[in-house]
């Protein structure tokens, strides 16, 4: 697998591993087995992944943050801040590996 394919696969995975740790701080726990978000922050993942799917940029793609099209809508974008604003900071401590890598390709698209 190409290391651009593997950056998809991280920001993906680093994605979902951030709405979980918001949805676990902020939203009941989910008592059903094998998931890890209420129905909400479901939405939002799949939404996400959507978004990341229908990337005019493909494998080429920058970070969102540094991208020059919006393709979120505006409701949804803000979401997406306002999880990573909350999920950001506790990163690195809950995921290493997955944050040094993400600031990694945010600095060589810099």
């Amino acid at each position: 697998m190409s290391a651009k394919k593997n950056r998809l696969k991280r920001e993906r995975k680093t994605l979902k591993r951030m709405i979980a740790l918001y949805c676990h701080d902020h939203h009941q726990p989910v008592k059903l087995p094998g998931q890890k978000c209420c129905d909400e922050c479901r939405k939002l993942m799949n939404y996400a992944e959507q978004r990341l799917d229908k990337c005019p940029f493909g494998q080429e793609k920058p970070p969102c943050s540094k991208c020059t099209v919006h393709c979120y809508q505006p409701e949804m974008r803000q979401k997406v801040r306002q999880v990573m604003r909350y999920a950001g900071p506790k990163m690195p401590r809950k995921h290493p590996i997955l944050a040094l890598l993400h600031l990694w390709d945010r600095r060589k698209s810099l």
